[in-house]
């Protein structure tokens, strides 16, 4: 009943903070931080992740948990009398694409997770008001599957036209700390979190034994890292569409936003030039780069109109793991669908052949079991209208993963399809499903 009534007081506050940034859009905020007080970190810590990985101190969320009042009320004197002592990250570096590369994740200590969490409550209820619709990604009540169904409604509202494909190179490691500070500044002049904010940033990261001070970007994995690049992107990227760009264009023109994951789709082919000619410009004055070839402009009008009719199929693009294209329904109709991505889909399916091997020796029982909530992961993603073929692959290669590495169990073992079906007779694994459906 307490940890209820102390979500509901959190839950007010968050409200009123709200109001406030609402009716003072044109003026800096300078008193949040007495906000934070012991309840809204028991609501940051409830919020908190609690089977992540461990930072540089090893402490796991239990053992915090061992003196959790105490932990909280001596976490809140250090944040409000600015002794608090930022940890450097903990590094680890995870597949990225097709597994030839490694993305770094900086994995923060778990006290650092809370308190991150706390000032992030504090700045996304300030936030929240100043970011715009096309904005999809770490926001509330927002997702990817809501980007995705407004990316398909555009295009084909505007009947498709020229779509600017963007990869920032690096993004997170390359976020200018002075300017993200001064974009920051001009809605936030609260000294506490400003202070905190600046103790993150320049934590830096434990690689191994070396302790590394870079002096740009934000490390992914944190808490606070995601709502960064959230304001330094609704700055350089969301404001200047709309305030410079879209103004100056002849027709129509859509962006769609997922943390640094957009697409820019254009009616006009002159108009999406312009608008590739100047983005590097735009980005390049705030310190980022953009990929000089996965930055594409891509033909996307409908087949049957304008110079599509000069090509036997229209091009398509990705985003957020789907990959983007027309095709002709039963019914003559011409419609923009997402199927699931083919590296992704490549991944998905090497994950699984890897869990397989190396999980062999278990009981045929217990790796159903592990691979059906894998494929259920798997359909809450990627299950949206459209995708049925992708999710049927999907389903018959890991089966036919499972059924190759049980078949190496050892020497004298022989699995074949039909011994494996009488096996999931009674426990079928979970068949495709759609869980997103478009109009």
């Amino acid at each position: 009943m307490a940890e209820i009534q102390s979500s509901e007081g959190v839950s007010t506050k968050l409200q009123r903070i709200a109001k406030i940034a609402k009716d003072h859009r044109d003026a800096p905020l300078t008193n949040l931080a007495h906000h934070i007080d012991i309840d809204w970190l028991r609501e940051a810590y409830r919020r908190t992740r609690k089977r992540g990985a461990t930072g540089v101190d090893r402490q796991t969320a239990t053992q915090y948990e061992e003196s959790l009042e105490q932990n909280l009320q001596s976490l809140l004197d250090r944040a409000k009398s600015g002794t608090y002592w930022a940890p450097p990250v903990r590094r680890v570096h995870i597949p990225k694409g097709d597994g030839t590369q490694t993305r770094p994740i900086g994995i923060p200590t778990f006290e650092d997770k809370v308190l991150q969490r706390a000032v992030a409550m504090v700045l996304e209820a300030v936030y929240e008001q100043e970011y715009l619709d096309c904005s999809y990604g770490f926001r509330r009540g927002r997702g990817a599957h809501q980007a995705l169904q407004a990316l398909r409604e555009a295009t084909m509202q505007m009947k498709g036209g020229w779509v600017v494909e963007v990869d920032i190179s690096k993004f997170f490691d390359t976020i200018d700390h002075s300017q993200l500070t001064e974009i920051l500044r001009k809605r936030i002049r609260d000294g506490v979190l400003l202070r905190l904010i600046g103790k993150w940033l320049n934590a830096g990261v434990l690689d191994g034994e070396q302790l590394i001070r870079p002096g740009l970007g934000t490390p992914q994995g944190g808490v606070i890292s995601p709502f960064l690049a959230n304001v330094f992107l609704h700055e350089i990227l969301d404001t200047w569409m709309v305030r410079d760009v879209q103004p100056r264009l002849s027709r129509r023109a859509t962006l769609v936003r997922y943390a640094d994951d957009f697409v820019i789709a254009c009616s006009s082919e002159h108009d999406a030039r312009r608008v590739m000619e100047v983005l590097p410009k735009r980005f390049g004055k705030y310190g980022l780069v953009l990929h000089p070839t996965k930055t594409r402009l891509v033909p996307f009008e409908r087949p049957g109109l304008g110079q599509a009719r000069d090509r036997e199929r229209s091009a398509s693009f990705a985003l957020l793991g789907f990959t983007h294209y027309w095709v002709k329904t039963r019914r003559h109709a011409w419609v923009v669908t997402q199927k699931t991505a083919k590296d992704r889909l490549a991944r998905a399916l090497g994950r699984v052949a890897e869990w397989c091997r190396e999980n062999r020796h278990l009981p045929i029982l217990m790796q159903r079991a592990e691979l059906a909530k894998k494929l259920r992961g798997h359909y809450e993603y990627y299950g949206i209208t459209g995708n049925s073929r992708s999710l049927g692959s999907f389903f018959y290669g890991v089966k036919a993963l499972w059924r190759l590495w049980l078949d190496r169990r050892s020497n004298n073992s022989s699995m074949t399809f039909d011994h494996l079906n009488v096996v999931l007779k009674t426990r079928p694994l979970p068949r495709p499903a759609i869980r997103h459906k478009y109009a």
